[in-house]
């Protein structure tokens, strides 16, 4: 079985995995994440152990409902081995974007249901429109948005949980 096969075989079994997980959380009181509950973390292993990746592996996953009410879930699993064989550097333009203060806070906007660089601009301290334009254009580029018409920008469904694992990595 090639890393593609073995990371799409690991990606199903740990989607069966969460559905159990799920199931398992709801008979615990107050589940909270990273107060000792390591089921997801237990649930890697296993699958890490049957796919003999002696190397480990990572996975991160949501399921988040922002303030517009929009939900997504979704979940991502790499081989430790995968990983440290990737092209690193093609990282280094989205995690740049990212690296900008006013950039961040336009994306907690636009999540949040500020969508059009109008409603962007009323804010306090996130510049002119055209620096507003330059971050979004940046912001783009590395995709972490795109436009959906009408001059409206939003955070791609498949970036809304990654961009929250990254904040949430970050912050902590």
């Amino acid at each position: 079985m090639n890393l593609e096969e073995r990371v799409a075989d690991l990606e199903r079994r740990l989607a069966a995995l969460e559905t159990a997980g799920a199931a398992g959380a709801a008979r615990h009181d107050a589940p909270h994440p990273g107060e000792g509950d390591f089921w997801a973390l237990e649930g890697l292993r296993n699958q890490l152990t049957e796919l003999k990746a002696a190397d480990g592996g990572v996975l991160f996953t949501g399921a988040v409902r922002l303030p517009t009410g929009e939900r997504y879930e979704w979940q991502h699993g790499a081989l430790t081995a995968g990983l440290l064989d990737e092209d690193w550097p093609a990282a280094a333009e989205p995690l740049a974007a990212l690296g900008h203060p006013v950039r961040l806070r336009l994306l907690r906007e636009i999540l949040g249901g500020r969508r059009t660089a109008a409603e962007l601009a009323e804010l306090d301290g996130v510049g002119t429109t055209g620096q507003i334009y330059h971050h979004l254009r940046q912001l783009t580029g590395a995709g972490w948005l795109h436009t959906t018409g009408r001059g409206r920008h939003e955070v791609p469904a498949g970036r809304v949980v990654p961009l929250l694992v990254l904040l949430s990595a970050a912050l902590t």
